[in-house]
């Protein structure tokens, strides 16, 4: 199939560091290619990929220190593959509702994976608009928001099985893994670290806008001996992090579209301790790959059980579940029945 996919601009595909929505287009542009499809990657000028790459900016805009409308080149790539459609079998967008309007009026047929919440007010009237769209939620909680929108396949994320490896290391401490947000719950996790009597490690990127929040309420909470910043961290070292952790913490209190990380520890055999929120129920398999709680309390808890759980059968169960190959295959299922759905019938001459 000659597939495009439109991935955001805001980093590259992959990210060099944090970054999830584009992590997961390369996975799946890779995959995707490695199994003998013609794909055109529409993204950033500096990512990387096997696939056609199509620069629709000279680098991730958020590197970009002289941009000063990040929507400007968003737009002019939009354009780019609306004028472009009639080269493609399907359009993958990764831009939640910004295509909709553009893309409902090409030939090409088009899908939309949606990567974040869907559960904020301002978002309905939009979706009301385009009740054909074809969607892809990435978890059946992330759905909740917006029941009645046009769902037509919840596809979980996956990664390549060989990007992060269980590590021969002898874990030693508890991890947090991501961004420090309100929403991700840093704090949580070192109450926890601090009551279980475990080293801390944080290896989390702080946003421009977070900022004030890292400085108010979790920087006084390191000391840099129980509780550690260690900042972004790439895939390069995440197989020596997650292994070395006796578990990762995922103590959220948002509804968690899918949370990418949890698989991440998973593929390197690391239990997950996630709270009971957004898609962790669907990730986290209670009792096998970790231990999905409720409290502060029920988290520290759960901690003494960890060594019941086997690492190898984490490891097993990442393979059965969230592979990227898993991933494509649930992606070219969906292709192949949006453009037969849309391919016009052929008039018959007699």
């Amino acid at each position: 199939m000659r597939i495009a996919q439109i991935a955001p601009l805001t980093e590259s595909v992959p990210p060099k560091l944090y970054g999830g929505t584009e992590r997961i287009v390369s996975y799946l542009t890779e995959e995707l290619t490695e199994l003998g499809h013609d794909v055109t990657l529409f993204a950033s000028g500096d990512s990387t990929t096997s696939a056609t790459l199509e620069p629709m900016s000279s680098c991730a805009l958020r590197f970009d220190a002289a941009l000063r409308d990040p929507i400007a080149p968003h737009m002019a790539m939009l354009e780019t593959v609306y004028r472009r459609a009639h080269e493609f079998d399907v359009l993958h967008c990764h831009l939640d509702y910004w295509t909709f309007s553009l893309f409902s009026r090409a030939a090409t047929p088009f899908l939309t994976t949606l990567h974040g919440r869907l559960d904020l007010p301002d978002h309905a009237p939009v979706y009301d608009l385009f009740p054909d769209v074809p969607l892809v939620s990435i978890s059946f909680a992330q759905r909740r928001g917006l029941p009645g929108a046009n769902y037509v396949k919840t596809i979980h994320h996956g990664i390549p099985p060989d990007l992060l490896t269980p590590q021969r290391v002898e874990p030693s401490y508890l991890a947090f893994l991501g961004r420090i947000t309100p929403d991700k719950r840093a704090d949580r996790a070192i109450r926890i670290a601090r009551r279980a009597g475990l080293k801390l490690k944080i290896a989390a990127k702080v946003d421009r806008v977070d900022q004030a929040y890292f400085d108010a309420t979790i920087r006084p909470m390191i000391d840099g001996d129980q509780i550690e910043m260690i900042g972004e961290i790439g895939d390069d070292t995440k197989s020596a992090f997650l292994s070395g952790a006796h578990a990762l913490l995922m103590p959220i209190d948002w509804p968690e579209p899918f949370g990418l990380v949890m698989i991440e520890a998973m593929a390197c055999g690391t239990p997950v301790i996630a709270f009971d929120c957004g898609s962790v129920p669907e990730i986290v398999d209670h009792g096998l790959t970790g231990f999905v709680v409720d409290s502060e309390d029920a988290a520290v808890a759960a901690i003494p059980r960890l060594q019941r759980l086997s690492r190898h059968a984490i490891r097993q169960q990442f393979e059965r579940r969230f592979t990227a190959r898993r991933m494509a295959s649930d992606y070219l299922d969906l292709y192949h029945q949006l453009a037969i759905r849309e391919r016009p019938r052929l008039r018959v001459v007699s």
